[in-house]
Parts: structure tokens; C-alpha cells; sequence
């Protein structure tokens, strides 16, 4: 199974082998960036992609079911967040403490950046987003790690 991750017309189909990277490494530049609302829920999301927790070959974040706020300009911001989540990440910040080398990873963060850059945010996410909300998880930091947790 792959898991997928999607917004507008684009798709990037992981390996659950390049997904634990993806996911790893976005997680430790979200955890230095996150301080506001939307961005610990979005960690909380990032979170929810982990396979060991969720299931191997069943992770994968739709773009067009994330809540990206209600107005332009919060959208916009949220936006904004997830792109220098992804640039830290694509440069490579704290990889260093993972103990191993993310092959392929930079690939796989450049097409994450490109689908993010390239979608609209929708104006109402409709009934079917599923962004975690407050209480989900992503709010606690694991100290001595410096990375958010999922764990209540």
C-alpha cells in the first residue's frame, strides 16, 4: 500500500519507507516553528501520519480537507506556515539527529512544496476535513528532543 498526499490536481504517492522520512523531518522543523493555533494543529495532523501509530501504507493528508481558516488572509497565513515548515525541512534543519541519512527525501519535500504552492485553499472545508482540533494531540513538547508529541 502507499500512502498519498494530495492537493488540487497534484499527488505525491509514498512508500511507507519515504514516508516515515517525509514525516519525520517535516516534524522536527514544525516542532521549532509551531506557536499558534493552526500550527499545532497542523503538527497534530503531521503527527497522525506517523505509520507506527496509524498503520503502515495508511497515512496520507488531503489538502482539500484541511481547515485552513476562515478567512482570506487566515488562509493565506496557514498557507504560509506549511511552506517554511517545508522549506526548513528541504534544508535540511536537525536531520543530523536522526541517525541516518533521509534518501530521497529532499524530492519528495520540493513536490510537497510545489502542491502546496500551486493549491487554493478552499473557502469552506466542508464536512469532510478531517484537521485535528483542539485536545487531538500535537500541543505537548517532548523535552530533551525538542519535537512535539501526539501523546495526550
Amino acid at each position: 500500500m502507499a500512502n498519498i498526499f494530495s492537493g488540487g490536481d497534484r499527488e505525491l504517492d509514498l512508500p511507507n519507507g519515504a514516508t516515515e522520512a517525509f514525516v519525520e523531518v517535516l516534524m522536527l522543523a514544525v516542532s521549532d516553528l509551531a506557536s499558534q493555533a493552526w500550527n499545532l494543529r497542523f503538527t497534530a495532523l503531521l503527527i497522525l501520519q506517523d505509520q507506527n501509530v496509524m498503520g503502515r501504507g495508511a497515512v496520507g493528508v488531503h489538502l482539500e480537507e484541511v481547515d485552513w481558516g476562515a478567512g482570506e488572509s487566515e488562509r493565506a497565513r496557514s498557507k504560509n506556515f506549511v511552506l517554511r515548515t517545508t522549506a526548513l525541512a528541504a534544508g535540511g534543519h536537525r536531520w543530523s539527529e536522526l541517525g541516518y541519512h533521509p534518501p530521497r527525501v529532499h524530492d519528495c519535500l520540493v513536490q510537497f512544496r510545489i502542491m502546496v504552492e500551486y493549491f487554493t485553499p478552499l473557502a469552506d472545508s466542508g464536512p469532510y476535513h478531517h484537521f485535528p482540533g483542539a485536545g487531538r494531540g500535537g500541543d505537548g513538547v517532548v523535552h530533551g528532543h525538542r519535537v512535539l508529541s501526539g501523546l495526550p
